[in-house]
């Protein structure tokens, strides 16, 4: 099977990041969010849509 170099050079930094918080998911999200504010950009969060109908759920056969 053929190898990317980028996709390896994109999954090695990738698994390096997470070793750099001991692969804690939470302690990432908060590195990532605090990147985020220090970025100094615009930051929207939109409401969710509307659900316009709801579709009942199939009953299973008898």
């Amino acid at each position: 099977m053929w190898r990317d170099p980028i996709v390896e050079e994109v999954r090695e930094l990738r698994e390096q990041y997470a070793a750099r918080f001991n692969h804690d998911l939470n302690a990432i999200c908060r590195d990532l969010r605090e990147r985020q504010r220090a970025g100094g950009r615009k930051v929207v969060s939109l409401p969710p849509k509307p659900v316009i109908q709801a579709v009942p759920a199939r009953q299973p056969a008898a």
